[in-house]
């Protein structure tokens, strides 16, 4: 089973545990995960794709009649779209961006890899990206595989989240720190 070295539970565990399955029979790991990034894209850039996956108000024929012609539109098909149809079909959009989140993780872990989120202020370069890919490898001793997120609010730094550990170097966090230490002190 493909969760054999990785627990994830809940909905999104499980359907992403089966895609994953069908993923490796169908000898196409690289292409559901490259359409589920697109489609992960396609959900933060539009607030009416988020409406439409998260408001139990549509029924999941409008919901599956407006996910097929989005799928088509942002060219995803075959296996992938099947899976977020039969996913609308089951009433089950809402979870969705964990699907896929889970499905990183478990096709990182299939690769031998470390899923990371990592939070920053704002959009790393590449530059960036690399010097810490390399870091965490060397930390962790495995290559890395990054889901990169933005939050202004964190200020500055970072935030690096791998399994069940966290590493919070963000200046919101420095900042709280310093807050409670003085209302020790004074």
């Amino acid at each position: 089973m493909a969760s054999e070295d990785h627990t994830i539970s809940g909905v999104a565990g499980r359907y992403a545990t089966a895609l994953l399955e069908l993923a490796l029979e169908e000898k196409a790991l690289e292409r559901i995960e490259t359409d589920l990034n697109r489609f992960g894209e396609a959900l933060d850039a539009s607030e009416d794709l988020a409406r439409l996956v998260k408001s139990p108000m549509f029924s999941s024929d409008d919901q599956g009649r407006a996910l097929a012609a989005i799928l088509d539109e942002v060219k995803i098909e075959g296996l992938t779209k099947n899976f977020l149809l039969l996913v609308a079909r089951n009433r089950r959009l809402f979870a969705v961006p964990g699907m896929i989140s889970a499905f990183r993780a478990l096709a990182a872990a299939h690769r031998g890899e470390v899923s990371a989120t990592v939070t920053t202020a704002s959009q790393l370069n590449d530059t960036q990206v690399t010097a810490l890919k390399q870091a965490l490898k060397a930390a962790l001793g495995k290559d890395v595989t990054l889901d990169q997120r933005v939050d202004p609010s964190l200020l500055g730094g970072l935030t690096v989240k791998v399994g069940s550990r966290m590493i919070d170097t963000s200046l919101r966090t420095k900042l709280t720190r310093l807050k409670h230490a003085m209302k020790e002190v004074g």
